[in-house]
């Protein structure tokens, strides 16, 4: 039990709570394990709890009424999901599916809000991570909304440079497709604009590797829409 222990002491839902807590909070926990494309829960399923990824990779999304996907967030390791039910007490909003092989780690909502009435610190905890995931999602929001794709592609390559704190290399953890419906476009219209956007001389693709030649002109795309070289 010591690597679960460690898992959940690395994720910054738990950040900064003593040995004991942590304990604790392993006590609850109930090892899933999902194989590649398999769902872990579907729109509209009661929210029994939530999961935090011990390994792997898995989508949030929705899907349109003329079965078009939408991918909301991606995750990876140490990244929780499914949080909302365990205040809500509300059905899942969006669908998950594991895009990897996965390890997950599962919190019952009916312990976790035990836990949470004895360690008032894990609610504050909660609603930090809360917070940085609704203003990414407002961030992504806007995008959708406001900005065409190419510009939609320069926001996502600078954000994943300042999470993968790099200036040159991005390295893409999905597929160009995922990328595609996180963007809310086609594959072949991101093709077309990778493509495009390398003509330009702002980024070199190769495979999953994108070289960030002219950040500033990226940022200049990202928030004005267009480059002038």
């Amino acid at each position: 039990m010591k690597k679960i222990l460690d898992i959940i002491a690395k994720t910054p839902l738990f950040g900064g709570l003593p040995e004991t807590q942590l304990e604790d909070i392993r006590k609850i926990v109930v090892s899933k394990h999902f194989k590649k494309g398999e769902i872990i829960f579907s729109e509209g399923d009661d929210g029994v709890g939530f999961f935090i990824i011990a390994d792997g990779k898995v989508k949030i999304f929705k899907v349109s009424s003329e079965g078009k996907e939408q991918i909301l967030h991606i995750f990876g390791p140490s990244e929780p999901f499914g949080e909302v039910p365990v205040f809500t007490g509300q059905p899942f909003p969006a669908s998950a599916e594991a895009i990897a092989r996965s390890h997950l780690l599962f919190f019952s909502r009916a312990d976790f809000v035990g836990l949470i009435s004895k360690n008032p610190s894990l609610s504050l905890n909660m609603l930090a991570v809360l917070s940085k995931r609704l203003r990414r999602f407002t961030v992504q929001i806007e995008n959708l909304s406001l900005k065409e794709v190419p510009a939609r592609l320069a926001s996502y390559l600078l954000y994943m440079a300042s999470e993968q704190d790099t200036d040159d290399v991005v390295v893409l953890s999905i597929s160009k497709g995922q990328l595609a419906s996180l963007l809310g476009t086609i594959p072949e219209t991101l093709s077309r604009i990778f493509a495009k956007m390398t003509g330009q001389g702002l980024i070199r693709v190769d495979g999953r590797h994108i070289t960030l030649i002219h950040p500033s002109g990226l940022e200049e795309l990202a928030e004005f829409g267009k480059y002038v070289s």
